[in-house]
């Protein structure tokens, strides 16, 4: 790979979340995740909530049995979720807020006001051998929270930036992609590896996979809306060229 190569991980919680919609078994997330893998994903995330309402435990435990590549394991800072991440041992776990109301993740954790739990919650993951990522919002002073409880990697919130995109709110988007790219470069100059996600789509992508300092991307829903019009591996290998034409 380059060395400047942006990585795609993709998201496969609502391939279950149509499956799930039915009770049956299809589509099944681990098909998916195997036709992500041969159309070029670097890695495969799901989201394990804790009311089950797309990922399983099954379709963890199968993930683990069948990629090739990297699992990042999205989860909230529950004990039932570090026993389970601690079973299983994926190459990366993201601590993700988590509140049942909401229909998806709304914005970052907040690190600054819960940093002795959180310190302490991730210390035997990192233990155990698993890369730890916080999800958080473009904001310094979560960001040096992150960095003082241990986290090796911090994952920003790109959801507003998307959602004023798609609003036509192109102030709000500047504002926003601004905070994005000073927030980037901020935490890599605190040794922290920065990833990005939440609501990319082709048309608001690459912006943020031109920041040098941005390694990994992680894309979910828009993809597995697109795969219904365009199929999974092209939809991918599309988002793939915007990434690499960016990057270039």
């Amino acid at each position: 790979m380059p060395e400047n190569h942006l990585r795609l991980g993709i998201n496969i919680d609502h391939v279950a979340t149509v499956r799930n919609a039915r009770g049956g078994a299809y589509p099944d997330p681990l098909r998916a995740a195997k036709l992500a893998e041969e159309a070029g994903a670097d890695g495969i995330t799901a989201h394990l909530r804790e009311d089950r309402r797309h990922i399983s435990d099954a379709d963890i435990e199968g993930l683990m049995d069948v990629l090739t590549v990297p699992l990042n394991f999205e989860m909230a800072a529950t004990d039932e979720m570090q026993q389970i991440a601690l079973r299983h041992k994926p190459h990366a776990v993201c601590i993700v807020p988590e509140k049942r109301e909401e229909r998806t993740t709304e914005g970052g954790l907040e690190v600054a006001r819960e940093e002795n739990r959180l310190a302490h919650f991730i210390a035997p993951l990192r233990d155990a051998g698993c890369r730890v990522s916080i999800f958080i919002a473009a904001d310094n002073r979560q960001i040096e929270a992150a960095h003082r409880i241990g986290a090796q990697v911090i994952e920003l919130h790109t959801g507003a930036y998307c959602d004023a995109h798609a609003e036509g709110q192109a102030d709000i988007c500047d504002r926003e992609l601004e905070a994005l790219r000073e927030m980037s470069a901020y935490a890599h100059s605190l040794g922290l590896e920065v990833h990005a996600g939440h609501g990319l789509t082709y048309d608001t992508v690459k912006p943020v996979a031109s920041f040098p300092e941005v390694r990994e991307l992680n894309i979910g829903h828009f993809l597995v809306g697109e795969a219904i019009f365009l199929g999974l591996d092209p939809a991918i290998r599309e988002m793939r060229r915007l990434m690499d034409e960016a990057r270039a």
